[in-house]
């Protein structure tokens, strides 16, 4: 299942991006985070965003709907069209999550041949491979040093702990994600995790996340319900309950008192 198109859809609240994926906004707008950036991706615009990275999507509808297409390259589909086409690989600065591609007159064509071969919000076989290989010679003829990510099929090399949690700590993701993402086992995600923070993963994540919390409310006047999604908490009684539990107050208390 790697081309899929929603209209009023609920985009995944999974924040961890495990494929290379591009999306083409046909309408609304969809705003994108990868923690340190945001990035805005209006109609007709288009972007990639790379694999093994945290990203959190917000969407904004345009009369009741946000429409975009959506496509998956993952590795086994990678090495076969390498293994076809032979592409030049070339060099990509590391660093960038989300890739805004520069304009491109031959991808509205193509998104709107895509169409008719949608079934429920998922393209019809036998197409799906063929339109999935048409669009990435589209964006390699325009962008070739996308080759540099692409075809990259390593996975994440140890990192420091300390700088990645710090700048991570509010994507709602797994300690096993945090473990890969660091190039850990979770066993020794967790060791070094303690060696650094003298905690553990659980508590530090709650624990600084109700401290920003505290400072948005306190400092910055945000609304509890514009930031507990952005902290990482699933739900706004979730959010109050470990606020309350950790402050003696609940997080309604302290904005009455501005």
């Amino acid at each position: 299942m790697s081309i899929s198109n929603y209209k009023t859809g609920v985009i995944s609240p999974e924040q961890f991006i495990a494929e290379h994926s591009f999306a083409y906004i046909i309408k609304g707008e969809m705003q994108l985070y990868d923690g340190e950036h945001n990035h805005l991706l209006r109609s007709g615009e288009f972007g990639l965003a790379r694999k093994n990275r945290l990203v959190r999507f917000k969407k904004e509808m345009i009369n009741g709907e946000l429409e975009k297409v959506f496509v998956f390259f993952d590795e086994p589909f990678l090495r076969k069209f390498q293994e076809k086409h032979h592409p030049t690989i070339t060099n990509f600065p590391p660093g960038q999550t989300i890739i805004k591609l520069p304009e491109n007159e031959l991808l509205p064509n193509y998104i709107q041949s895509l169409l008719p071969h949608y079934d429920h919000g998922l393209i019809a076989e036998p197409f799906k491979e063929l339109k999935r290989e048409e669009l990435l010679i589209i964006l390699l003829q325009a962008s070739p040093e996308l080759t540099g990510i692409l075809f990259d099929f390593g996975i994440p090399q140890k990192i420091n702990i300390e700088a990645f949690m710090n700048q991570n700590y509010h994507f709602n993701v797994s300690n096993e994600r945090f473990a890969f993402l660091t190039g850990r086992s979770l066993s020794a995600f967790k060791r070094d995790f303690r060696k650094v923070f003298h905690d553990t993963p659980g508590r530090w994540l709650v624990q600084k996340r109700l401290q920003e919390a505290y400072f948005l409310i306190d400092k910055q006047h945000k609304k509890i319900s514009e930031l507990y999604l952005d902290l990482g908490f699933e739900t706004l009684s979730h959010f109050s309950y470990a606020f309350k539990k950790h402050f003696g107050f609940a997080p309604t208390e302290l904005t009455r008192h501005k």
